[in-house]
């Protein structure tokens, strides 16, 4: 169980050095700029896109020269973008929306700024095993969940349970890392984790038995899933280069959903620890929430009205008060094709 978790799970990025291509961007005649780029949550294959757009050469054709490191989620990277840690992220959209609007009465998280889509809908789920009792909404009364602390799984929760008609105060949320998460779960340590729903083919590889599914987008189909971001005044300094890494990165992604198998090898170059197998099948899943069933939506595209419905479903859950706007989280002007 330990060697297949550790074979699964990336503990740490390693990329390689662009230090010997630092003195030339596209053409060879412009420096580039050194940014730090953190994934959604480590380093699994629904993260693969970015190490794709490094690998293609598409960061620096656009003039950048990236560093990659795992991320923590949604909340701890949208505070290292506010802090100035890094420059780029992909946070959770009704995550970002939470912390913006002071969910849970905690204080507003300000200064970060979504300037692409990455998931046109949201892939938040809560995950568990055949065998567990657990196979509808309603079945999770009584059992115990385990998630990272300030996690969209579980500070969207509340939503989720009502529009399920689920007790929300009848399940039992413990804390877990992201490192822990998938052991904890196959060990039957805890009944589900809350989980991306691309996270299927790595929890049954682990687990080997079949992994029971209940998407938060079932009853939740306006939310966007995870966005890219970085800070405010950054994106007001350089629109420009906002907009050239973004399109880069989008390069990457749909580099990733339209061959998997390659990008589960790229990662693999990257990330020691990684399964290419398994980052395969993640992104196979994951394809039909970076395209939108809507003909003629591009990849990366953000919709204000979809973002303020879904600010209407959270207020309306009582999560965040009235007051916040799509524009106070989104650039829209610096989103593709806007």
């Amino acid at each position: 169980m330990a060697g297949a978790l550790a074979m699964t799970l990336a503990a740490a990025a390693g990329c390689s050095d662009d230090a010997d291509d630092a003195g030339s961007g596209s053409g060879g005649s412009q420096s580039l700029e050194k940014v730090t780029y953190l994934t959604s949550f480590g380093n699994f294959g629904r993260d693969s896109y970015a190490y794709v757009a490094k690998e293609k050469g598409y960061f620096k054709d656009a003039g950048f020269d990236v560093e990659i490191k795992p991320g923590n989620g949604s909340l701890e990277n949208a505070k290292a973008i506010v802090g100035g840690q890094v420059q780029f992220t992909p946070i959770d959209l009704t995550g970002g929306l939470l912390a913006a609007g002071g969910a849970n009465n905690a204080p507003k998280l300000t200064g970060f700024t979504a300037v692409a889509a990455i998931q046109q809908r949201t892939m938040a789920a809560i995950m568990s095993l055949d065998g567990y009792g657990i196979k509808t909404p309603k079945d999770l009364e009584n059992k115990t969940i385990a998630d990272t602390p300030g996690s969209v799984v579980k500070n969207l929760f509340p939503t989720y349970a009502k529009l399920a008609n689920v007790d929300a105060s009848k399940v039992k949320f413990v804390p877990g890392t992201a490192q822990t998460l998938f052991g904890t779960l196959a060990q039957h340590k805890v009944d589900g984790i809350g989980q991306f729903v691309v996270g299927k083919p790595t929890i049954e590889n682990i687990a080997k038995k079949p992994a029971v599914l209940l998407p938060y987008s079932d009853v939740l189909q306006d939310l966007y899933g995870n966005v890219l971001i970085t800070n405010s005044e950054y994106a007001k300094k350089d629109p420009e280069k906002v907009k050239k890494f973004s399109a880069a990165l989008l390069k990457g992604l749909q580099d990733s959903i339209t061959n998997p198998t390659e990008a589960g090898t790229i990662l693999k170059k990257y990330v020691d620890t990684a399964v290419p197998e398994s980052a395969a099948a993640e992104l196979t899943l994951m394809g039909a929430f970076v395209k939108s069933e809507a003909a003629g939506v591009p990849v990366g595209a953000l919709d204000s009205q979809r973002v303020a419905r879904s600010i209407a479903i959270l207020q309306g859950a009582g999560q965040i008060p009235a007051g916040l706007t799509p524009e106070q989280v989104i650039s829209f002007d610096l989103v593709p094709n806007a």
